[in-house]
C-alpha cells in the first residue's frame, strides 16, 4: 500500500513553513517539530544531493557527509527520477 503524501495533514504543514520568515524561525519552528537527528538527517541528504550534482563519488560524499551508500543512491534516484524539488531549491539559493 502506497502512502499519499497529499494529505490536509502535509497542506497545514507545508502552509505553516510558508509563513516562517528567516532562518532564526526555521530554527525555532523546525527543533520543536523534529528530532535533532530527523532535522540532521534532512540537512545531510541536502548536503548529498548537492555533492552528487557536483560529481562527486559516493565514497567521496560518504565520507564527508557520513551517509551510508544507500542514502547515497535514494538521494540520486531522487535526482535523477523525482520530482525535481532538489533542482528547482538549487536554482533558486544559486547553488549551481
Amino acid at each position: 500500500m502506497t502512502k499519499k503524501i497529499r494529505t490536509p495533514e502535509v497542506d497545514h504543514l507545508f502552509d505553516a513553513i510558508l509563513t516562517l520568515q528567516d532562518k532564526e524561525e526555521c530554527y525555532q519552528f523546525f527543533e520543536d517539530v523534529c528530532t535533532v537527528n530527523e532535522l540532521l538527517a534532512f540537512a545531510q541528504r541536502y548536503e548529498v544531493a548537492k555533492m552528487l550534482r557536483e560529481k562527486k563519488t559516493y565514497l567521496e560524499i560518504a565520507e564527508s557527509t557520513g551517509a551510508s551508500t544507500a542514502t547515497i543512491s535514494r538521494v540520486n534516484r531522487s535526482l535523477n527520477y523525482g520530482n525535481d524539488g532538489y533542482d528547482m531549491v538549487f536554482d533558486r539559493v544559486g547553488e549551481f
